[in-house]
């Protein structure tokens, strides 16, 4: 809109507009008449009239919505003016109200600080007054009991080891049941399928070879002029022989059983033949060495064939046939290996495991019997080293080397050829021990048995291969029963000697006695 101090300068501006257009048409109109003058002066003046009456209502016009527009505007920002003004009492009013909520909690702080200050005053006062009391309390409980707090806490201390043990040893037969419940179907299967698949005749050695004699005359001819023939048959084959103490007999003694065949066999045929001399003593000893070495060799390829595996190497061959004239506990070692063969590749198959690797590490686990008389060592480790030598498969020789526990076992056949030896050593009749190990065997177990405090008696049965024990009902729990039983079978490995394992029972009674009178 345009306001009326633009209007009027606006009129005059079209006025002075109009008097120019006159004064200029003026001079071009001059031969016209009169008249014309004048009508043209008049029309102008009309028209000059015209426009400043319609720029004086225009002006009006622009006036008056001027003047709307300034009082609209007026009137907008009054209300908003007066919107601020009800705004800002409203945030007064509200800043007010905070205000005194402020002040309100500033007060109550400073009287809960008053309050905690006292009560702080109050349980600093009881806390004095309880410490007091308790140090009087235990005071008098210790006069009662007889017991320092030392004392006290070692007292209970020792409940606290007690029942963590007892619960342990409840833990711990849990655990055990537990894998005994999931091992024990699995390794009977195993074990009998194992015994079952392979039966053996026992075959007993002795240890000292006797020849017959025909008369007690042929005794004279062996011994010779001044005892030369006995003193060359010993000598070319490195045995004892006795002659005096067996009538129409001749004992002959040597550790080493191949010797001792090799004089056998000689000592046959120079009877048989008759003709008894140093040289035919040296031709028959020769002979009988090469038949000696000769059914070893047969006696190691046999037992290869038998077990399936023909490509043993021939020194290896041989020495598993002189196992054949070698016993343990009067087992014989040959078939004691073969046994022990068949037995680990029967485990094996039924593990999903090679079984020709299992059955060769079982012919060959003690291979070094053979040879630990010419070499240092135990078996085990003697044999282990022969097999590394001629080639064996790593496998078989750490088996061979670890079946008595003197090397940790790595592989699950060490596991299959130790307890294919222990079942073919411990089966009923297998083996004869002598009468006095046997007695101090069981003598050691009744003696470590009984070298636990709360054992009252202990005895050794089953051949040694169960110990029970009786332990006193006052002094023993049913929990400390199981941790004894461990105890007492710790102690038996860590001290003791013997073969398979031994069974510790440890048993716990209850009497109740009264009388009827």
């Amino acid at each position: 809109m345009i306001s009326v101090a633009v209007a009027i300068p606006l009129v005059l501006a079209v006025f002075a507009i109009a008097l120019v257009v006159g004064r200029t048409l003026r001079p071009a109109a001059l031969p016209h008449s009169e008249m014309e003058k004048q009508r043209l002066i008049e029309a102008a003046e009309v028209e000059a009239e015209t426009l400043k009456r319609q720029a004086a209502l225009d002006a009006k016009e622009l006036a008056g919505k001027a003047r709307a527009e300034v009082d609209a505007e007026l009137r907008g920002r009054q209300a908003a003016l007066e919107k601020q003004l009800s705004e800002t009492a409203g945030r007064e009013r509200e800043l007010e109200r905070q205000e005194r909520q402020i002040k309100q909690r500033r007060e109550e702080m400073e009287r809960s600080e008053k309050q905690l200050a006292g009560r702080e005053v109050a349980a600093e006062a009881a806390a004095r007054v309880a410490a007091a009391q308790a140090a009087e309390a235990r005071t008098r409980l210790e006069k009662i009991a007889g017991l320092s707090m030392a004392e006290a806490k070692a007292r209970l201390y020792d409940e606290v080891r007690d029942e963590a043990r007892r619960s342990a040893a409840d833990e711990c037969k849990k655990i055990e049941d537990e894998a005994h419940a999931a091992a024990e179907e699995k390794s009977r299967m195993v074990i009998s399928a194992a015994v079952q698949r392979y039966a053996s005749e026992y075959v007993a050695e002795r240890t000292v070879a006797t020849v017959p004699l025909p008369s007690d005359e042929m005794k004279g001819r062996i011994i010779g002029r001044e005892g030369r023939n006995v003193r060359a048959l010993e000598a070319a084959t490195g045995v004892d022989l006795i002659i005096d103490d067996t009538p129409e007999a001749v004992v002959i003694s040597c550790f080493n059983p191949v010797r001792r065949e090799i004089a056998r066999v000689a000592l046959t045929r120079l009877i048989a033949d008759g003709r008894i001399h140093p040289t035919r003593i040296e031709e028959m000893v020769e002979k009988a060495t090469a038949e000696v070495e000769q059914q070893c060799k047969e006696a190691g390829e046999q037992a290869a064939f038998d077990l399936g595996l023909p490509r043993l190497h021939p020194e290896l061959v041989s020495l598993v046939g002189k196992l054949k004239f070698r016993s343990s506990n009067a087992q014989n070692l040959l078939q004691h290996s073969i046994e022990v063969g068949f037995l680990a590749g029967a485990m094996a198959a039924e593990l999903d495991l090679p079984v020709k690797t299992a059955r060769r590490a079982g012919l060959l686990h003690d291979i070094g019997k053979a040879v630990d008389q010419e070499a240092e060592g135990s078996h085990a480790a003697v044999g282990a080293a022969a097999a590394r030598k001629y080639g064996e498969p790593p496998r078989v020789v750490q088996a061979i080397e670890a079946h008595h526990g003197e090397v940790p076992a790595t592989d699950v056949l060490d596991h299959l050829v130790d307890a294919a030896n222990v079942l073919s050593g411990q089966r009923p009749g297998a083996r004869r021990e002598m009468l006095e190990s046997y007695v101090q065997r069981l003598h050691d177990l009744e003696r470590v048995a009984c070298s636990f405090p709360g054992v009252e008696r202990a005895f050794a049965i089953q051949a040694g291969r169960e110990v029970r024990v009786v332990v006193e009902n006052s002094r023993v729990s049913d929990q400390e029963a199981r941790l004894l039983s461990k105890d007492i079978a710790r102690k038996v490995e860590a001290e003791l000697a013997y073969p398979g394992q031994i069974r510790v029972s440890v048993i716990r009674e209850t009497r109740a006695t009264d009388y009827a009178k």
